[in-house]
């Protein structure tokens, strides 16, 4: 079944699954960014398309490339469409900014130290094809009831100790029938990364089991859910049209809006069966 990338394809609530058409969370557009400075890519992220000469301009100037927009002789917004294998051709944008004289020399060297900030998820990577790559097909077999996507959204909350200190902080979770594992950072990408970690060197395989985050799901965390072998991930927030584009590629169970005993299945349903 193909993905609707703007509404989710079943709806759970109250105990058994909604047959009316009620409204969904419109699903935000994501696209890989380019910040080209002088012909150079200094980094991709994975953004929302819009305001490109703000974003661009206020990366530069946040990341200390540049004093004052001043700096800036000129602006142009270049969309392109890579291929991500598995996928085909995907949108995406190179937002290039041109420097006055005299402030590109020190770019290469800013460019091998710069330290992307927590919330990216692709610090470090400068090439739109990095950011897009070959999707990874998830082989398990699993299947789960909708009160097995309820009890990992219910045990991640449960093993959220530093969040009881500060609301200010996510969580990811490994569900799996008897068990639990729950890590936490300021960074949804760090917190995955953590459990994923965790997972491996506990010798736990999330092939038989639910990835639950606090977080909105974007393209990037259905990577990681993948190259962990998880089935399904699960969210609190409404996932991307690009991460539902990408979990239906790469086989896993999508699920949004996961809170007070309801969710929205967006990919691959017959993971979940009653």
């Amino acid at each position: 079944m193909a993905a609707d990338l703007t509404t989710p394809l079943r709806r759970w609530r109250d105990g058994g699954w909604a047959d009316d058409a009620a409204p969904a969370a419109p699903t935000p557009e994501e696209a890989a960014v380019a910040i080209v400075i002088d012909g150079a890519s200094q980094a991709v992220l994975m953004a929302t398309p819009h305001e490109l000469e703000d974003f661009a301009t206020g990366f530069a100037l946040t990341e200390g490339l540049i004093a004052t927009p001043a700096d800036i002789t000129g602006f142009e917004e270049v969309a392109v469409a890579p291929d991500a294998p598995g996928l085909g051709p995907l949108p995406a944008v190179e937002a290039r900014l041109w420097l006055r004289p005299g402030l590109a020399a020190g770019l290469a060297e800013r460019r091998r130290a710069m330290v992307g900030p927590v919330g990216c998820g692709l610090c470090g990577v400068d090439s739109i094809a990095a950011a897009l790559p070959a999707v990874r097909p998830v082989a398990s077999k699993a299947r789960f009831s909708p009160q097995d996507a309820l009890a990992a959204m219910e045990a991640l909350s449960a093993g959220q100790r530093r969040w009881r200190d500060t609301p200010s902080i996510h969580a990811a979770g490994l569900w799996w029938p008897g068990g639990s594992l729950v890590r936490e950072d300021v960074g949804r990408h760090n917190a995955l990364d953590k459990l994923a970690g965790a997972a491996a060197r506990a010798g736990i395989g999330a092939d038989a089991g639910i990835v639950a985050m606090t977080s909105r799901l974007s393209v990037d965390l259905v990577q990681k859910a993948a190259r962990m072998g998880a089935p399904v991930l699960i969210g609190a927030g409404v996932p991307t049209r690009l991460a539902a584009a990408w979990a239906q590629a790469s086989g896993i169970t999508l699920i949004g809006r996961a809170r007070g005993g309801s969710f929205d299945l967006y990919t691959h349903p017959y993971r979940i069966e009653p």
